[in-house]
């Protein structure tokens, strides 16, 4: 789906509806904007719910830490 939208005077922009829907964005979600390039990739947070278990498999051994970069 293509959509255009406009950078108001506020810097705020509204998302379009066929967007909110086609994503089932709702009102007060929060989103984080991620550079790509000379662009921005918006994206929904996750809530903490949708992160359970998500590094279940993860190694600590192989785990390195900010004290251990020079």
């Amino acid at each position: 789906m293509s959509a255009i939208t406009t950078l108001s005077s506020k810097f705020q922009i509204s998302i379009p509806k066929g967007v909110r829907e086609e994503q089932s964005w709702v009102a007060g979600q929060k989103f984080v904007f991620i550079p790509k390039g000379k662009g921005m990739l918006l994206m929904p947070m996750p809530e903490l719910k949708d992160l359970a278990g998500l590094a279940k498999n993860a190694k600590s051994k192989e785990h390195r830490d900010r004290k251990d970069r020079v």
